[in-house]
Formats: structure tokens, sequence, C-alpha cells
């Protein structure tokens, strides 16, 4: 059979031009410069004989034609892909983009990345912690690290830890606040963007309802902890992001210990964990975490 096929740098292009509607944000993605993105785009449409964007107010946008052959294009540009990788012997090598978390990504992957680089110096690792829940199917991420019950449609996960939630404050707070502290009367600090923070430490401790308008809101971990070592009240510690703060004195337990009802999970599509790199990488991660939680 023969086959009538686009230019494969073309179609490599326009893919990562449609992915992120911009032909700045592809020209980095793929290390070249936007006019050779918007030459790339330009051969493809010329052998298409149609147009694939527009240019609106609003920014770069598909047409009708580009919508309908975008999908085509990413399908065939990710089978290339994974036959490429199912092939004996494939080597972990080129770019694994991994999304995390700002205060995960820096306290526990950060330490320990300098290991990965040495088993695996042909792979460049880069390490995302935008805010927003990454889309697989709009970015060139290949890797998410979640905090979650393990249960994300069509992604499949790894449990790498589960974290313990513990009250801690400084030492000088502690000491002000007796031996076995009232933590009811003690200045709080809330950290308003995780589910699990005071009052499901209340509900899993069994402790008494006390109020928890007072203190004041970070919306951070690591705004949280920060406070607390200056003194400013008593956080609810997330170990084990916080044990380096534990073993260096600067923060200290006041309070029973729970289990948090979510963990951290490695997230992926299925047909990503097929790849060399991304093999590797699950199996480092899954090793530099089995002691944590």
């Amino acid at each position: 059979m023969r086959y009538r096929l686009p230019p494969m740098n073309a179609l490599k292009v326009f893919e990562a031009a449609g992915r992120h509607l911009s032909f700045k944000a592809a020209a980095g993605e793929l290390q070249i410069t936007p006019s050779a993105v918007s030459h790339g785009v330009q051969t493809l449409e010329e052998w298409l004989g149609q147009p694939l964007f527009a240019r609106r107010r609003e920014g770069l946008v598909l047409t009708r034609t580009g919508a309908i052959y975008f999908p085509a294009a990413r399908q065939a540009l990710q089978g290339l892909a994974e036959g490429i990788e199912a092939l004996p012997g494939a080597r972990a090598r080129g770019k694994l983009t991994i999304s995390a978390a700002p205060t995960f990504a820096a306290r526990i992957l950060l330490p320990h990345l300098h290991k990965l680089r040495q088993g695996l110096p042909e792979v460049s690792v880069q390490i995302d912690t935008a805010a927003n829940l990454v889309d697989f199917a709009q970015s060139d991420v290949d890797l998410a690290i979640r905090l979650g019950t393990g249960a994300w449609d069509g992604l499949e996960s790894i449990h790498l830890l589960t974290e313990t939630l513990v009250p801690v404050c400084s030492p000088a707070l502690k000491e002000r606040l007796g031996e076995k502290p009232d933590l009811g009367r003690a200045p709080l600090i809330h950290l308003s963007v995780v589910s699990q923070d005071w009052r499901a430490w209340l509900e899993d401790t069994g402790q008494p309802g006390f109020d928890l308008s007072g203190g004041f809101k970070v919306d951070t971990i690591q705004l949280a902890v920060a406070a607390a070592v200056q003194g400013l009240g008593v956080c609810i510690g997330r170990r084990p992001l916080i044990d380096s703060e534990l073993s260096a004195g600067t923060l200290v337990e006041c309070g029973p210990a729970v289990i948090c009802q979510t963990s951290y999970y490695l997230v992926a599509p299925p047909p990503n964990f097929r790849r060399a790199e991304v093999q590797a990488f699950k199996n480092w991660i899954l090793s530099e975490t089995a002691g944590l939680g």
C-alpha cells in the first residue's frame, strides 16, 4: 500500500503549535525559532491545500480543518514514538518533564535528583511546578506527581508515599504552651489550599472541637512551615515534607500524629509508562520514597 504522507518535520511543528496554540511556545519546546514554526506550519498548509490556524482577537486558534487534523497528527506522532520505545533494548534518553507541587519538588525531588542524573546522564529532567492540574493531552508533561486517592480517569497511578499530619511549632512557642499544650488556645496557622488540615486532624484524633476561625491563613505549605519556624503559630505539619525542620530542631511536634487520607501518586497515561526514561524515573523515585511514608 502506498501512503500519502505529509512532511514529517512540518507535522511535528503543527502538533506542537496546535497543542500550545502559540508559535512562540511551540518554538521554545522544539528549540527552534518562531519563524521556523511559522514556516513549518505554512509548509503543511500548502501540502494540505487548506489553512490550519487563524488569528483572532483572543489569539491563535485552529481552523475547522486544523481542529479535525490535529488529533490525527498527534495520534500519528504518538504511535511512532511508542513504536520506537517498544523496540528491544530501547535506552532512556531525551527530555523528561515532570509536573509536581512546588513543596514536593523542593523537598523530595531536588535533594535526591543528582542520583538520577548520575544514573541517566542522557536524560534531561525538567520540573514543572505550575499550580494548575496538568492536562496530558494538551501539554508536553510526561509524568505528574499528584496528591489524591489514586483514581484519575484515563490515567495510571502508582503509590509513592502517604503523609502524616502532626501539629508543629517552634521550640520557643512549645515552651510557652507547656508540655501538654491546649491547642485550642494556641495561635493557629491555616493552609487554605489543601483538604487535610486542622479540621481533618481534629476529626481523626477525636480532639474536642475548638474555634478554627482564629489565627491566619496562607496558601502554600512552604509559607505555613516558614511561619511556624518563626514562632507565629502552630501549623499542621506534613511528614515527610517537614522532616528536615524536625531533624534540625527548628520545628517540634506539639500534638498527636495521624495518617493523611490522601497520598502522593506518580500519574501518567498508560502509554507513557512504557517509555524507557519514564520506567527509569519510576524505579528511581520508588526507591527514593520507599522509607518515607
